[in-house]
């Protein structure tokens, strides 16, 4: 994989987007909402996300898991570990 091919950030978005279907909790919803727009946004950007955008989506992520019911927080993780995948591909750090 190499720094432009963003698959990784389309395949997170997409699972985040079936995550928040199943969500009942409106306001996170609408963060998983927020986060599924940001990795489209990075995937389509002309420039890739540096580390630190990436570190801070992940964390993000790892804190909304950890308010899902467990099936929900699984494929929370999944997206997690696409972005985590794209994000070894990325220069520095």
């Amino acid at each position: 994989m190499t720094d432009d091919d963003r698959t990784e950030l389309r395949t997170a978005a997409e699972t985040l987007v079936e995550v928040r279907d199943g969500v009942s909790h409106d306001e996170t919803a609408e963060r998983i909402d927020t986060f599924a727009d940001q990795l489209r946004s990075m995937a389509d950007a002309n420039r890739g996300p540096d580390h630190g955008r990436l570190d801070r989506l992940m964390h993000n992520l790892r804190e909304v898991a950890d308010e899902l019911d467990e099936e929900s927080a699984e494929d929370v993780r999944s997206a997690l570990e696409h972005v985590r995948s794209y994000r070894e591909t990325v220069e520095g750090v």
